[in-house]
């Protein structure tokens, strides 16, 4: 399986082919509009090379977040920072100001009603990404990779094209703590996976979805302990957070799918033969059971809020999410030995 052909995926009609274009035409001019909702804070674009690899953000209130992240991702090899925030009002704007790899663009327009920030992020992609090697993350993700501690996301993207790939999928993978949520303790300018080092090595389940072609992966640890009564509200945990930006291209669904669909067929998920990475998912740093009740008055990150009330409810209950079958987090290699990460080959 390639992700540049389209054989690999399940054929469809020409009905279907046409209601795709359609369709990324349609999130294409969606984004093209909404670049109206946002402000320029500190454009600096004209730092951006050819080759250079690029990173696209949208965020809220992250500042806890935000050292390591620069810090990881310098560390691989990202050469620009493009971020929109959200409206934040935890300083994380002054700090961004600060950083001379950074671009920041800032609205305080509905987060749901901006498709969760893909159309803000499609239209910097479309000006700026375009024959760039983008990658697209949340400030709680943290890429990694065969041999990332060792080998820049140059050496990877140039071993993707080799291979013909223009795209680079992962597993999101949920890292906890060993306790009752919100009672560790974490300095923001250290390594998230001291605290959070625990993780479910499975069950994942896997299917390919149509007619995008676009696998769904769920389980892991935010099901078990949040949606064991209804698994097929659980979070959806395949991305394709890497991949080499054309005008043309469009996330769909965050960046769980995109358009067009040839796109998809770069991961395989779980066991499968693609080459593939980690998104290590830090979601659950101890400030979350007070985001928990913030984000829940807000209503922004769900289609229907309303049915994921629980989910926040469960969270500020402080859960201890381990178990005696809970893994001990490791490293790259390990992530290989379990299946959850594909071989560069």
């Amino acid at each position: 399986m390639t992700g540049s052909g389209t054989d690999s995926l399940p054929p469809i009609g020409w009905t279907q082919k046409y209601r795709l274009r359609l369709k990324r035409r349609r999130l294409l001019w969606q984004a093209f509009r909404s670049r109206h909702q946002l402000t320029s804070l500190s454009n600096r674009t004209d730092q951006i090379r050819p080759g250079a690899i690029l990173a696209f953000t949208t965020l809220r209130n992250e500042m806890t977040r935000l050292p390591w992240f620069f810090r990881h991702y310098r560390a691989l090899g990202v050469d620009h920072f493009l971020i929109v925030d959200n409206g934040s009002d935890d300083g994380l704007v002054d700090y961004l100001l600060q950083q001379p790899d950074v671009s920041i663009w800032q609205t305080y327009a509905s987060y749901r009603a901006s498709r969760y920030g893909v159309l803000w992020l499609t239209w910097l992609q479309m000006r700026y990404g375009h024959a760039h090697w983008t990658l697209t993350v949340d400030a709680d993700e943290l890429l990694i990779y065969p041999e990332h501690d060792t080998r820049p996301l140059s050496d990877l993207t140039a071993c993707l094209e080799r291979q013909g790939r223009t795209a680079f999928g992962a597993l999101m993978l949920d890292l906890y703590p060993k306790g009752p949520l919100g009672t560790q303790d974490y300095d923001p300018e250290t390594d998230p996976t001291r605290v959070l080092n625990w993780f479910d090595p499975g069950p994942y389940r896997v299917q390919r979805q149509s007619p995008l072609g676009n696998l769904w992966v769920q389980g892991g640890a935010r099901e078990r302990v949040f949606f064991a009564d209804a698994p097929r509200r659980s979070p959806t945990l395949n991305k394709l957070p890497l991949v080499r930006w054309s005008r043309r291209y469009a996330y769909v669904n965050s960046s769980h799918s995109a358009l067009p669909r040839h796109l998809n067929a770069a991961y395989d998920g779980p066991g499968g033969d693609t080459p593939s990475g980690i998104l290590l998912h830090t979601k659950f740093l101890p400030e979350v059971v007070d985001k928990s009740t913030s984000e829940k008055a807000r209503g922004q990150h769900f289609h229907d809020p309303d049915l994921f009330a629980t989910y926040y409810d469960a969270i500020r209950d402080q859960p201890d999410m381990w178990t005696p079958q809970s893994a001990c987090f490791e490293g790259w290699e390990q992530m290989q030995r379990l299946g959850l990460m594909g071989k560069l080959r």
